[in-house]
């Protein structure tokens, strides 16, 4: 058998040393000898083709397990497997180019000069799932004020209540529109000190801690306030954007190209935060404000919802509900028909011009 070098064979195929040491550990591109005594890797000419597939796969962003699977398919099966992916990667890219044109669209846009009068339609529901023995989340919708927080730890439940309960005052107070992020950042100050009491009573800061997802209205603006891995999410002209980013490890390995979302959806610190209430120094939250238009469709949900229910799915289920009640119960059904393993929040509010 001729046998090549680890660094004759990367050269030939265009795979780094080190890439093939890691799909070496994982199985999907073992050498064909190694020396028992140095532990150097040698390759057979023949894995040059399987080796070169690896690679174009990688360079189309195709996750290393579904790589796997790829290669250990006929041609033909594999040809149609790689079809599929792409055409997957399609989708989600005319999704993301919709989103560009939102974000170009929020940045660019003009200050409303017609005097149509706006108001909400909103709908709020906390459901335990299917699996988790409490319910940690809260939710809640008022005339305002719409928040959802995902509390975690042992007296997560009532961390998440403390955080809306901190706002609440929002939502029966004038809003001035000119200070209104200054004003949110303000209370999510007082949520944290209230996150913060509740741990400090069940027993020290490890014992509670929560997401927090909440936009304010001020009667043509909604101001999104965001930390943790809650999402808040818009509907509109029968597109959806993601409008928070989530506050994640897996989310900043995305972010540093070193995971694909796919590859993120399996990864074992998916759920780990890198910001929450009350934190220690408190971490800042994501601050913005979103104009809004008559027949927008905003969602804030907790990670029950989209952890089992993808996007598209998502989109389809606000789409069809007619009214915000039927949507917040249409989507908590799915995600407990799919095995409700978690908590699943959602307030559904639609931006619609005022009856006065």
């Amino acid at each position: 058998m001729d046998l090549l070098t680890i660094g004759a064979f990367a050269k030939a195929c265009r795979l780094s040393p080190k890439a093939l040491r890691l799909y070496d550990e994982l199985e999907l591109l073992r050498p064909a000898r190694v020396d028992p005594e140095t532990g150097y890797r040698y390759y057979a000419v023949e894995q040059l083709e399987r080796a070169r597939l690896v690679a174009w796969l990688r360079r189309l962003g195709m996750p290393l397990a579904r790589i796997r699977e790829v290669c250990a398919l006929p041609p033909e099966a594999a040809a149609k497997e790689i079809r599929a992916y792409w055409a997957q990667v399609e989708a989600d890219t005319a999704v993301r180019r919709d989103l560009a044109a939102f974000l170009v669209s929020q940045l660019t846009a003009q200050p409303r000069k017609d005097t149509t009068m706006l108001e909400l339609r909103y709908s709020a529901h906390s459901d335990r799932g299917r699996v988790r023995p409490d319910n940690q989340d809260t939710a809640y919708a008022g005339t305002r004020l719409l928040a959802v927080a995902d509390g975690f730890g042992p007296a997560g439940a009532p961390a998440s209540s403390a955080a809306v309960e901190a706002l609440r005052f929002l939502d029966t107070e004038e809003v001035p529109a000119g200070d209104v992020l200054n004003l949110l950042e303000d209370a999510v100050r007082g949520a944290t000190d209230a996150v913060r009491d509740v741990a400090n009573g069940a027993g020290g800061p490890d014992e509670a801690g929560t997401t927090l997802t909440a936009v304010l209205w001020t009667g043509s603006r909604l101001a999104l306030v965001h930390i943790g891995d809650s999402r808040a999410y818009l509907l509109r002209d029968g597109a959806l954007f993601r409008i928070t980013h989530d506050h994640t490890v897996v989310q900043s390995l995305i972010d540093e190209g070193r995971l694909t979302p796919e590859e993120a959806t399996a990864h074992p610190q998916r759920a780990l935060l890198l910001k929450a209430l009350p934190g220690e120094p408190p971490a800042a939250p994501d601050l913005r404000l979103h104009d809004a238009h008559p027949g927008d469709r905003y969602l804030l949900c907790s990670d029950g919802l989209y952890g089992i229910v993808p996007d598209a799915r998502i989109r389809t289920l606000l789409t069809d509900a007619d009214a915000p009640d039927e949507a917040v119960l249409t989507l908590i059904a799915e995600a407990n028909g799919a095995g409700g393993p978690d908590n699943v929040s959602c307030v559904v509010a639609d931006v619609v011009e005022s009856a006065a």
